[in-house]
């Protein structure tokens, strides 16, 4: 994994994962079997729980000075380019989180599965200007 000082843009920086999120949706998914709710709910919160699980072994995060690139398996699936972001935000950053951005052409929303503050501090390090506070 690579490291970047608080002004280094040029540096790339691939984030490490985190697993807190599917497991919590797993736990979820496999509490609702303890009570009364249908038991198919529980099965299909659970089955996404492990879907992300999977993703969160799969996907990694990569920084560029200029991209965002999303990789799966070590090949890149999207980049996202910073000059046409226009605004981010982390939602419910003190749990496992939803990263929301918005480019020139569209928002997205992606579950965190990767080191939260490391993925801040890259956010605020290559687009901070462009961050949404939460309030």
């Amino acid at each position: 994994m690579s490291s970047s000082s608080n002004k280094d843009t040029s540096l790339e920086v691939t984030l490490a994962p985190m697993h807190r999120l599917p497991f919590l949706i797993i736990a979820i998914g496999l509490s609702i079997l303890l009570t009364p709710l249908a038991t198919w709910v529980a099965l299909i919160i659970s089955i996404f729980g492990l879907f992300l699980l999977i993703q969160s072994f799969t996907l990694k995060l990569k920084f560029t000075s200029n991209d965002l690139i999303v990789l799966q398996l070590g090949k890149e699936i999207r980049r996202f380019p910073f000059k046409q972001w226009i605004a981010w935000r982390i939602f419910f950053p003190k749990l496992p989180g939803i990263l929301y951005f918005r480019e020139t052409a569209s928002p997205h929303l992606l579950p965190i599965l990767f080191d939260e503050e490391m993925l801040e501090a890259q956010l605020r390090l290559r687009v901070g200007s462009l961050e949404i506070k939460n309030e």
